[in-house]
């Protein structure tokens, strides 16, 4: 919970608007929509995440749909 919350955190910081996941594997999904500088600060960020969190790989990819998302949200 403490990395889906601090990224919420974090996202809704940036203004960006998405959300957060835990997967049945363990790894956590993101899906983030907002300027781009902001997303890069993100993506920055997620690479380290909190000061608790153990991040061993970010793969990420960039889609052009946009969503609109209403707010930037843990789902569960």
């Amino acid at each position: 919970m403490f990395f889906r919350d601090s990224s919420r955190r974090k996202a809704k910081k940036l203004g960006l608007k998405g959300f957060v996941r835990n997967e049945d594997d363990g790894t956590v999904y993101i899906e983030a929509e907002g300027e781009k500088d902001a997303l890069k600060q993100f993506l920055a960020w997620c690479h380290k995440g909190s000061w608790l969190a153990k991040v061993e790989k970010v793969d990420y990819q960039s889609v052009s749909e946009i969503k609109n998302f209403p707010d930037f949200v843990i789902e569960y």
